[in-house]
């Protein structure tokens, strides 16, 4: 059975740039892929997701490397977990990133590629355009 789409999972810097990735088929759950994902967090660092990703383990986690989790709480959850919107508002910087790699590279938002590896590849072109442009712009 052929996935019904592609999910790519993304890890960004404070100012969007990427980090790391992971692709998933696109019926798959969101959470699987933050073992990898965030596995060299650096103490007292922000981790900011969405409810996609409020699961205790992903929070313990998190907080054994010493970082700290900004994510609010699915609504089924019996005891909501605080969390500091104020920084939660940044979240916004890979919603942004998604429509930078995405715009410019429609081979990426429509998904040409027929084999996850060279679909990665791309992404990671992509993203290597981003870093460039950061940076060229910075100087």
């Amino acid at each position: 059975m052929r996935p019904l789409g592609t999910k790519i999972h993304a890890l960004t810097n404070q100012n969007g740039l990427p980090i790391r990735f992971e692709l998933t088929p696109g019926q798959a759950h969101d959470a699987p892929p933050c073992k990898h994902l965030l596995d060299a967090l650096q103490p007292s660092q922000y981790v900011l997701a969405d409810k996609a990703y409020d699961a205790d383990w992903i929070r313990e986690m998190i907080w054994e490397q010493g970082a700290i989790d900004v994510i609010p709480s699915k609504s089924n959850r019996k005891l909501p977990k605080d969390f500091d919107a104020e920084i939660y508002k940044e979240r916004n910087k890979i919603e942004r990133f998604f429509a930078r790699l995405k715009a410019p590279f429609r081979r990426i938002a429509t998904r040409y590629e027929k084999t996850s590896c060279n679909f990665l590849a791309m992404i990671k072109l992509a993203s290597v355009r981003l870093w460039i442009e950061f940076y060229e712009s910075a100087a």
